[in-house]
């Protein structure tokens, strides 16, 4: 037997979920809403609290053992929130000098290292429709050495999105959501430097992606594959800049789907979690932000005021 559990929170696009694996918090579920707020919601969803404000539009959320939290802020950039105070630091807001359009999401290795992706260099969240359809592949992976160095490890990359990194950390991944794929780099081991995928033509657009304690790498399949879109991707540029111009309602829109998958580090498929809301019997949809944690499946949504707990 399976269900869904949706918990309704005080704010609207709780995108991103992340579990506390330690300290005062553990076991807690943190997300960020479009308002800015910070949200922890207790283990069993009884109690939801606002904890900070970020002051822009969170999206990417990871736990840091200091029981602080790294925020990738659409509008700000990455920020560390501390839920215990409410502080809200800013680490960087720009690469190389210019300002970043559309920081997305990340992941925090041991050694302190960052890693995050920015989605568009052209268009920022409110306009990630544009983007997504005109396929400007401005996308990049980002790398921040504890030093403060900033690098640009990857570019060119088709609405760079989820990011995640191997329980051996030997790789980072990335989801490219235009290209329905999750893109590898290698950080050690004999093909240190390479780039490959963990997975290649997914049934729908990924959009964050986390490393499960199951040690998988979970990945939101947040709308099944649109033909239409397909074909504009394809088409004239001209063709996909007037359809962005187009009236929201004529527009190619996400379905109504709750759909989840997992590879293993060879990059097979281990888990495609299909929840239709015919199965669960709430209106609950687009997930963008997944976490496995002891079983439980946490899911966020970029359309919900809610977050989500599949039990396996």
């Amino acid at each position: 037997m399976t269900s869904l559990t949706v918990i309704p929170v005080p704010g609207h696009g709780a995108e991103d979920v992340v579990v506390a694996t330690s300290g005062p918090d553990r076991g807690c579920v943190f997300t960020g809403t479009e308002d800015g707020a910070i949200l922890r919601v207790s283990p069993e969803g009884g109690k939801v609290e606002r904890v900070a404000h970020t002051g822009g539009r969170p999206l990417g959320i990871e736990f840091a053992p200091d029981g602080r939290l790294l925020v990738c802020d659409a509008r700000r950039g990455l920020l560390w929130v501390d839920p215990a105070t409410e502080d809200v630091e800013l680490i960087t807001a720009d690469v190389d000098g210019t300002p970043m359009v559309f920081c997305n999401n990340a992941a925090l290795a041991e050694d302190g290292t960052i890693w995050w992706s920015d989605s568009s260099t052209r268009f920022g969240i409110a306009r990630w429709k544009d983007d997504f359809v005109q396929n400007t592949r401005t996308g990049r992976l980002l790398r921040r050495d504890p030093d403060g160095t900033v690098t640009v490890v990857l570019d060119g990359l088709a609405f760079a999105n989820g990011v995640a990194l191997s329980a051996a950390g030997d790789f980072v991944c990335v989801a490219e959501t235009g290209a329905r794929t999750v893109v590898r780099r290698w950080l050690s081991g004999p093909n240190k430097g390479m780039r490959d995928r963990l997975c290649t033509d997914l049934p729908g657009y990924p959009d964050n992606i986390a490393r499960g304690s199951d040690g998988l790498i979970w990945i939101t399949l947040a709308s099944p594959t649109d033909p239409l879109v397909e074909r504009l991707q394809r088409g004239p540029m001209v063709l996909r800049r007037l359809a962005t111009k187009l009236p929201d309602a004529l527009q190619p829109q996400p379905k109504q789907t709750v759909r989840v998958v997992a590879y293993d580090e060879r990059g097979a498929l281990v888990h495609d979690l299909d929840i239709s809301p015919a199965d669960h019997g709430a209106a609950y949809h687009m997930v963008t932000g997944v976490r496995e944690d002891e079983g439980r499946v946490w899911l966020g949504s970029l359309h919900e005021s809610a977050i989500a707990v599949y039990d396996r």
